[in-house]
């Protein structure tokens, strides 16, 4: 995978008599994949909400010092790439909320995704409420709107107006004073669901934290679904927006870990058939197939298996240096790429080589990669990536947005191979990807693809990332 950035990864749990906090760690240990830049818990402790969140990640936010003061009933975590506002403490998450609340109930919020309408959001504050934001990203303004809101009725009520008032992608978890809460906008753009534990109920992003929490997966969000889950059990609303999924493509081939459920289906099985139907759209002579770890494996697997060729490991994959499209600065990335794999030159050597990977977003750091083959001794070197080309922004969560980001919305698919440095190059259709999946086509975004976006833009010029900061993008 080269260069695509997700938002974040959202984790709740209410569960009075556990251990909330260090569930809620363990939570974003196995959701660190969606977030690198920050990582956050905030507990509800009585009627107050204390929160300890801090740039880096969750192994190096959180000591236990830290957690024996995060003991409570109740907590939500976040870890954070940024998509809307920079790289900065000021915009990590869970955000806490205080006005209004300190007579009622507390609050905090964490988010995945991306508003389109923040910039009228924003201005609707100022104008209509008198109220300045403190961090320059777009989750901060539903925080300070729910707090607007509740001031005139139930938090129930708010919660609702504002998620009606939001367009764009939010999978959000909220945590109160005796209750964690949990909404997805009406396309079910980002992913979130609903498991049990025992003494308790938790809400995440994927479902892969489960497992190693001894949770129960139950359900997902339905999108433009809002959940209470308290001592209780679980309680539901929908907003007045009509539902209408559009799940990010992206989370299919890409984002999720290959052990999560979305839609009830296992993604490693998915991305396995989007390898068999890019060996049946596009064969090759060849020796051996090597999967670019980690996130090019099971495609890879799945190639192997429709074609007969053996799959091999021939590059390992330094395990505790970042993912490079993590990193904000393009630089970096780039000299990531050798520091993150290390070539098997007795694998390699002579070998007709298909490479198969998830995608290729910007193509910086995959050129990398065929030369590290052809270094190693690879006679040839044929790249499969299990993805169509990325022609397009997104605007709902993933951090490409303009066009001349995207290698692929520049030239043609033999230019792109031959920028690349590879003997030859395919890309699995649209149809043959969605097909994999065995969802029907009309329920997800594909407009990274197509160009086609399920949920309108505002006009003009849409909101970049620093649409609220004054300095500028990194380089």
């Amino acid at each position: 995978m080269s260069g695509a950035r997700e938002s974040c990864a959202v984790f709740g749990i209410f569960a009075p008599e556990r251990d909330v906090s260090r569930i809620t760690y363990y939570g974003l240990l196995a959701l660190q994949h969606r977030g690198q830049e920050s990582s956050g818990i905030a507990v509800a402790i009585g009627e107050h909400i204390v929160c300890h969140k801090e740039m880096g990640l969750v192994t190096q936010v959180f000591t236990e010092d830290i957690m024996q003061m995060l003991k409570g009933q109740a907590a939500i975590g976040h870890n954070r790439y940024s998509t809307t506002g920079g790289s900065l403490k000021r915009n990590a998450q869970p955000m806490v909320f205080n006005k209004h609340f300190q007579r009622r109930r507390a609050l905090a919020l964490s988010h995945n995704g991306n508003l389109v309408n923040a910039v009228e959001l924003k201005r609707l504050l100022e104008d209509g409420h008198g109220v300045a934001m403190q961090s320059t990203n777009d989750s901060a303004l539903m925080g300070l709107l729910l707090q607007e809101h509740y001031s005139r009725g139930t938090f129930e009520d708010a919660l609702v107006r504002v998620g009606n008032m939001a367009r764009g992608a939010f999978s959000v978890v909220l945590l109160t004073s005796d209750a964690i809460w949990a909404m997805r906008d009406p396309y079910g753009v980002r992913p979130l669901c609903i498991g049990q534990i025992k003494k308790g109920w938790v809400a995440a992003s994927e479902s892969c934290a489960f497992p190693l929490i001894g949770a129960e997966y139950v359900r997902e969000v339905a999108p433009g679904e809002v959940v209470r889950l308290d001592d209780r059990g679980v309680a539901s609303w929908q907003l007045t927006t009509p539902p209408v999924y559009k799940a990010c493509i992206f989370e299919y081939f890409y984002f999720a870990r290959p052990d999560t459920l979305l839609r009830d289906r296992e993604v490693y099985s998915m991305r396995f058939r989007m390898g068999q139907q890019l060996w049946r759209e596009a064969p090759v002579e060849a020796d051996i197939v090597i999967g670019v770890p980690e996130s090019g494996r099971p495609a890879a697997e799945g190639l192997s298996a429709e074609s007969g060729i053996p799959v091999r490991e021939g590059l390992v994959k330094n395990r505790y240096v970042q993912r490079t499209f993590i990193e904000p600065i393009q630089s970096m990335r780039q000299e990531g790429v050798r520091m993150k794999y290390s070539p098997l030159h007795e694998t390699l050597a002579g070998k007709r080589v298909v490479l198969v990977d998830d995608s290729i977003v910007r193509g910086s750091t995959t050129k990398e990669i065929p030369a590290m083959l052809r270094a190693a001794g690879a006679r040839e070197v044929h790249m499969r990536v299990s993805s169509p080309p990325i022609k397009h922004p997104c605007f709902y969560g993933i951090d490409f947005g303009t066009s001349e980001e995207l290698i692929a919305s520049k030239v043609s698919v033999e230019e792109v191979g031959k920028l690349l440095g590879v003997d030859s190059l395919s890309y699995l259709s649209i149809d043959g990807m969605i097909a994999a999946t065995g969802l029907p086509p009309n329920e997800f975004c594909l407009a990274c693809f197509s160009g086609n976006y399920p949920i309108p833009l505002p006009p003009g010029d849409p909101q970049g990332k620093f649409v609220f900061e004054d300095e500028p993008r990194p380089a």
